[in-house]
């Protein structure tokens, strides 16, 4: 079995040299030539392009692939807009093959484009922490005047990329390697620097710097407010201008982390700004093992969020809901009392109740094989759900955790979850108590684990998250409220969620063989 990254996935494809397949598996020929980064919907005509590049051709399906394919195309549904986030709440991008499009992507969705053309006049500079970069891709996306002015890209690339190449040829470029100490580990922080001259914006969200990411997937965006420049004749200390969230110190504190000089002048542009108006947590990894004491990364640092600021008391005999939704999961141990049911969901589970009991049963959204056939990509979304058959085969007992990618109220049902969600809601769904929107999957990698007798954990990735508490947006709320017909929070999938029947199956990437 050899290892491929995949264009449109965050992690990698493998290639099952076996020749048989499932009656839901899909083949697909395989290439030397690279490929087109338009694929299959490449328009080009001309001889010496179809020659240099190679083209998908039609997928060959399965019976039962082109029975769902055909529903697919039968009729579009009718969705109920949602009320548009408030400030500060997430947003969605915007997805091309959504019905009635225009009126429910303008309601509370952004494009890229949308996000960087917002105050160009002022635009100084920018960085962007990713996975995945196509640069011709993204210089597009900012406006044609914003193009040259300075932009650091922080990857975590092992080896010297088509991302090297392409920044050598643009003086404005800085790349920034981050530091990864593990093959099992990745880069897979999704967040943005926008800063203005009369200004700093903070984005934190859930896609790749490609075109297929912000396309045609469901993903998650949170945008900070313009936090104002410090002015120089301030003699206030820098604690003054930090929220009660203590956004700036750790986003500080996450940044020292990648140790790496390339990062000390953002890190003197975030010194300089007023970030007292942030009324988010941020929820970040990092590579390396750290004492339980010091909880400033993972599950251990969502943990003590959790038991400092949420305040919650849920009766026993109706015990809250915990809701982990996804793209991809690793290995989490042999049994759901290895991690799943015990360190991690005892994190979610924390409050400053220390009478409210642990949830050790979360719901796990993650699609179905059916969910990737009938989403707008087709099998092809699946490239970005790299769930593998080796580690399915470990943890079974997930299947009893797993419930359908279902978002009919934000019409997403068939754009493919890329976004990254955790939540606890009351036990009927009509209560939110807090959620988090991050770049980290269900996986000990993203999250880390306890090892030694829980006295120090261990993370092997870069991620990123905004955790969002009722009682910090207003003190007088300890839950946003979901029922009626304007929820005061935007969740990008429906409740409550529907659990899989005997015949579904989780998507496994190895659904698509040979790529």
């Amino acid at each position: 079995m050899s290892k491929r990254k995949h264009e449109s996935s965050d992690l990698i494809i493998l290639d099952d040299d076996s020749s048989s397949t499932s009656s839901s598996e899909v083949i697909i020929e395989t290439h030397e030539k690279p490929s087109c980064k338009y694929g299959s919907k490449c328009y080009r005509k001309n001889s010496e392009h179809i020659n240099q590049f190679y083209h998908p051709k039609q997928i060959s399906l399965s019976k039962e692939a082109l029975s769902l394919k055909e529903q697919n195309s039968s009729g579009s549904k009718k969705f109920k807009v949602v009320p548009a986030p408030k400030q500060n709440l997430i947003f969605l991008t915007k997805v091309h093959d959504v019905p009635h499009a225009s009126e429910i992507n303008s309601t509370y969705s952004l494009s890229l484009k949308d996000i960087l053309e917002k105050d160009k006049q002022g635009f100084v500079a920018s960085a962007q922490f990713n996975y995945l970069h196509d640069l011709e891709w993204l210089l597009e996306q900012y406006p044609e005047e914003n193009r040259d002015k300075p932009l650091t890209i922080i990857h975590g690339n092992s080896k010297r990329t088509e991302l090297d190449l392409l920044a050598e040829a643009y003086s404005n470029i800085t790349l920034v390697k981050a530091k990864i100490e593990s093959p099992y580990g990745t880069h897979h922080t999704k967040m943005m620097f926008l800063l203005y001259k009369t200004g700093l914006k903070i984005v934190v969200h859930t896609s790749n710097l490609i075109e297929a990411d912000w396309s045609q997937k469901t993903q998650g965006i949170w945008i900070s407010t313009l936090f104002p420049k410090i002015s120089s004749e301030s003699k206030k200390p820098q604690i003054a201008y930090d929220s009660k969230t203590k956004f700036k110190n750790y986003l500080l504190t996450y940044l020292e982390h990648y140790r790496d000089e390339k990062l000390n002048y953002w890190m003197q542009v975030i010194k300089s700004h007023d970030m007292t108006t942030a009324n988010v947590f941020l929820i970040g990894s990092c590579p390396g093992r750290f004492p339980s004491s010091k909880k400033i990364f993972g599950h251990v640092r969502l943990r003590k969020v959790l038991s400092d600021y949420l305040k919650i008391s849920s009766p026993v005999e109706q015990p809250d809901q915990l809701v982990c939704q996804f793209s991809s999961i690793g290995s989490l141990g042999p049994s759901e009392d290895k991690w799943l049911c015990k360190e991690f969901s005892q994190s979610l589970s924390s409050c400053n109740n220390s009478m409210s009991s642990i949830i050790t049963k979360p719901i796990l959204i993650y699609p179905s094989v059916e969910d990737v056939f009938r989403s707008f990509e087709g099998p092809l979304a699946g490239g970005s759900l790299p769930y593998s058959k080796s580690v399915a085969i470990k943890q079974p007992y997930l299947n009893n955790f797993f419930h359908r990618w279902r978002a009919d109220k934000t019409a997403r049902t068939r754009a493919s979850p890329h976004i990254k969600t955790f939540a606890r809601y009351s036990n009927d769904f009509k209560k939110l108590y807090w959620f988090l929107l991050t770049s980290a999957n269900l996986s000990k990698a993203a999250w880390g684990s306890f090892e030694k007798n829980e006295s120090q954990y261990h993370i092997l990735s870069y991620e990123i998250g905004v955790l969002f508490i009722p009682s910090i947006l207003n003190e007088e709320r300890d839950f946003f409220d979901l029922n009626g017909s304007e929820p005061e929070f935007l969740v990008p999938y429906d409740l409550p969620p529907t659990k899989f029947a005997d015949k579904d199956k989780p998507w496994l990437v190895d659904y698509l063989l040979n790529i």
